[in-house]
């Protein structure tokens, strides 16, 4: 009986450290490397540019008010969950007036994730922060 349970606890072990790995190890170091070079250029850009950005989440959607020069007609956001990399996803923004952005959000979010905003172009710019208690909203009825 004892060996049987030592054979039961050990499989729930291995189980629940492979479903609950961390994410934080990365495999190549070499293209994080050239990413981060990337990720600090398009930061620098947004710095010349002095820009900076105002973002509101409702339950289904997200604003994104810019400061500064920018013509595109759509931008990408990246929402990352501070612990759990398979919660992380993109929401597309469109254009919705000068300076202003809308997007549907494919879950709801909370205090504490990361963003990243940024142009689809290679030599675009990039902003990042986390999302703040003040910055989440409830839609009307909700």
């Amino acid at each position: 009986m004892l060996p049987a349970s030592v054979v039961v606890a050990g499989l729930s072990t291995a189980y629940i450290a492979n479903r609950h790995a961390d994410d934080l190890v990365v495999d190549d170091y070499y293209k994080e490397g050239l990413t981060i070079n990337r990720r600090i250029e398009k930061k620098r850009r947004a710095t010349d540019l002095s820009l900076s950005a105002r973002l509101q989440f409702s339950d289904e959607a997200v604003t994104v008010a810019i400061v500064g020069p920018v013509e595109a007609s759509k931008l990408r956001l990246l929402l990352s969950h501070p612990l759990e990399a398979d919660e992380d996803f993109a929401v597309a923004l469109s254009k919705v007036s000068p300076g202003h952005y809308r997007g549907v959000l494919e879950h709801k979010i909370a205090p504490h994730w990361y963003w990243i905003l940024e142009t689809q172009q290679e030599n675009g710019w990039r902003l990042d922060g986390e999302v703040q208690t003040s910055e989440i909203g409830h839609a009307p009825g909700g």
